[in-house]
């Protein structure tokens, strides 16, 4: 019986044939899927990936035939291909963090007055998956909907990122560290970031996406306590003094608490 355990040990911790392959594709992917409409050039998938130029364009090439990826003839730059959108229909279900999230969403934008982002974890990225735009005459809209970032740029990352244990957050930042280069982010100073979001319970990005802004973010926490996304308030400097700072978090954590028992509820009654 010893043995035959061993056996499956080494089954499972032993490679797969061909897994190399598919993950160095899917990090190409999710490189491409950054860079939207606009493409991403070949070096720029070298750089993120730590893949080697022939290997990227290799990856590429062979995406390229199967559809899933496309390149632009005037810029030379790659991008998701139009077959993506087509394989993603044969799953039209949205995701529960949004179906929990979304009664909730303009109700507090129109609370608080300005931009609100909700922001899902997906692997190693954030993606924007709703905006609602407040009644402020001055709105901060910093990210699209269906923008991609690595986990540390963005102030909602930051905050996902400090609802894990330190370890995992640390480890997510170096596996992310050559793609944090692009946006300038200093992987010591995203961990310094993030001791201080779990220090006070929420992050404040004190230089926003855009200049001369300011974004708040709560953690959202799905199954098995793990967090699964953000809300982000974005805003001018001056509306985002240290009063209203203190509001609009409380304001923040305590949607994000209830957005987590939608989730609760949501996961039993699937669950039955």
């Amino acid at each position: 019986m010893a043995g035959a355990e061993k056996q499956g040990r080494q089954a499972k911790s032993a490679p797969r044939p061909g897994a190399q392959a598919i993950r160095r594709a899917v990090s190409v992917l999710r490189i491409l899927a950054a860079g939207r409409e606009q493409g991403v050039p070949l070096s720029e998938v070298t750089r993120s990936t730590g893949l080697t130029r022939p290997t990227a364009h290799r990856i590429i090439h062979a995406l390229i035939d199967e559809g899933i990826v496309e390149q632009n003839e005037g810029t030379g730059r790659y991008a998701i291909g139009q077959q993506v959108p087509e394989l993603a229909l044969a799953r039209q279900s949205r995701s529960k963090l949004l179906v929990a999230a979304e009664p909730y969403l303009s109700q507090l934008s129109k609370l608080l007055g300005d931009t609100l982002f909700l922001t899902a974890r997906t692997g190693l990225d954030t993606l924007c998956v709703a905006r609602r735009i407040g009644s402020y005459p001055i709105q901060v809209l910093s990210i699209e909907i269906g923008a991609r970032r690595p986990l540390g740029v963005s102030s909602a990352g930051i905050a996902i990122l400090a609802a894990m244990p330190m370890r995992e957050s640390r480890k997510i930042i170096l596996a992310n560290e050559t793609r944090l280069q692009a946006y300038r982010v200093n992987a010591t100073a995203a961990l310094n970031q993030i001791l201080t979001a779990r220090r006070i319970g929420y992050n404040l990005r004190d230089v926003g996406l855009v200049a001369g802004t300011r974004s708040i973010s709560a953690w959202i926490r799905g199954r098995n306590d793990e967090p699964t996304g953000a809300l982000t308030l974005s805003a001018i400097r001056n509306r985002l003094g240290p009063r209203r700072e203190a509001e609009v978090a409380e304001a923040l954590n305590k949607t994000a608490r209830t957005i987590e028992r939608e989730l609760r509820a949501l996961d039993r009654s699937r669950a039955s």
